[in-house]
């Protein structure tokens, strides 16, 4: 009867949808929800960030903010502190960070107190959506006892699945709502319901797999898969340079083989709260089979070790020229850890800059998405990039390879220039121009 039910308010859009954590992922999916007819009501610990989306204040860049004041002033969407509203809602989904803690371990307390908030005011019949990457087996380990313990009967009462996020921050092509979405409920009427009501809401295919686990697993299973392909672009960016190799030219030509090859591309590191984070969860999760994931943990290491590959490199390069890095002035482009986007969390340049602050260099940030960042304690402010910053530069490291930046202009006013992005490839570039 629960099932038929919520079947026909998704076909109808008559159901109340809650979503759990207005972040990167949970602004944009409540968005879609309500653009697709749905009332949506947003939760989020952050008093901040409710009265933000409340006046209708845009602060995620995947978001329209067009899109954001409509779904506000129609009263299609709406933001609250107060978890005692889950009781409004029909299905909720929980966006949460999973970030790790201090001895690199997932931490799911997020996951774990969103569970046990929604558990308290949940009514029979609800559908409860975990999408927040995790290891798996968290979404029967955690979520399912949560609701259970209220009495709750799980395929019955309640609905309970896993349906991984997928967020590109900066992709011009794929959104929240033209990304497939992938679904995996624990009975098969739990994932009945969750995938009718994605499809309900997006474009792209819902894809329906047996368990959560496996849809954990395939998350995971995702961003590993990039996280060890990069670390070999990086490793393959190292020895190059000891060769005397252009590496950008080897990938540029490996990449006309129409099959067996996709291109993975070097840099100073990675970031953002994926691919840096996600394989952890699965090597913790993998050391309760007695199983070590060398591989992975091997990627890491790699990976983990470009911001210190890069300071050494422009050291180097600095002693061409007879100077030390100590008391040398760098001029860092860029801050995000990928292009056309304002998000920091977990850049390689952070670690950069640290270490440039270490050796005693004096650096400046360029970075016209982000006016302002904190490394450690300490609040860093981006600069405008002039002409007079370039020309005093010692030396111009490219971090972040954003379309604004005006290569051009760059390249005939820096003597120096180490580009860690291959952003330099189509300018005329300075005599001193080195590559990762």
């Amino acid at each position: 009867m629960h099932v038929d039910k919520l079947l026909n308010m998704f076909k109808n859009k008559e159901a109340v949808i809650g979503v759990v954590g207005l972040g990167y992922v949970g602004l944009p999916l409540a968005v879609e929800k309500a653009k697709a007819g749905y009332k949506v009501i947003g939760f989020d610990i952050q008093e901040s960030r409710v009265e933000q989306v409340n006046m209708a204040i845009n602060y995620i860049g995947d978001v329209v903010n067009a899109d954001l004041e409509e779904m506000i002033n129609s009263g299609q969407l709406q933001a609250t502190t107060d978890y005692g509203r889950i009781a409004e809602v029909d299905a909720v989904a929980i966006c949460v960070p999973t970030p790790l803690d201090i001895y690199q371990q997932p931490d799911t307390s997020y996951v774990k107190s969103s569970a046990i908030e929604i558990a308290k005011y949940a009514q029979e019949g609800m559908l409860v959506v975990l999408e927040s990457t995790t290891y798996p087996g968290t979404t029967e380990e955690i979520v399912k006892p949560a609701l259970e313990a209220k009495g709750l009967i799980t395929g019955e009462t309640v609905f309970v699945a896993y349906s991984p996020e997928r967020v590109d921050p900066g992709n011009k092509q794929f959104k929240t709502k033209n990304t497939p979405k992938v679904v995996g409920g624990i009975t098969a009427n739990c994932t009945k319901v969750a995938a009718s009501m994605y499809r309900s809401v997006l474009e792209g295919d819902v894809h329906e797999v047996s368990s959560p686990a496996i849809a954990e697993m395939e998350k995971i299973f995702e961003n590993t898969f990039r996280h060890i392909n990069i670390a070999l672009a990086n490793e393959m960016a190292i020895l190059c340079e000891r060769m005397g190799i252009d590496v950008w030219e080897v990938i540029d030509a490996a990449k006309s083989k129409p099959y067996g090859f996709m291109a993975f591309y070097p840099g100073p590191g990675l970031g953002g709260h994926c691919i840096p984070i996600d394989p952890f969860y699965l090597t913790w999760k993998a050391r309760e089979y007695n199983y070590h994931t060398r591989l992975i943990e091997l990627a890491g290491e790699i990976n983990n070790a470009m911001p210190e590959y890069v300071v050494n490199r422009t050291m180097h390069i600095l002693n061409e020229d007879g100077k030390a890095l100590r008391g040398s002035n760098v001029v860092v482009l860029g801050a995000a850890y990928k292009k056309d986007i304002d998000d920091v969390r977990e850049s390689p340049v952070l670690k950069i800059l640290e270490l440039f602050g270490e050796q005693g260099a004096t650096f400046s940030v360029v970075d016209p998405y982000v006016k302002h960042f904190r490394l450690s304690d300490i609040s860093i402010e981006t600069v405008e990039l002039t002409e007079e910053l370039l020309e005093n530069a010692d030396v111009v490291l490219l971090t972040t390879d954003h379309s604004d930046f005006d290569y051009d202009f760059i390249a005939q006013n820096s003597a120096v220039i180490f580009d860690t992005r291959n952003a330099f490839k189509d300018v005329a570039k300075p005599n001193k121009y080195f590559k990762l």
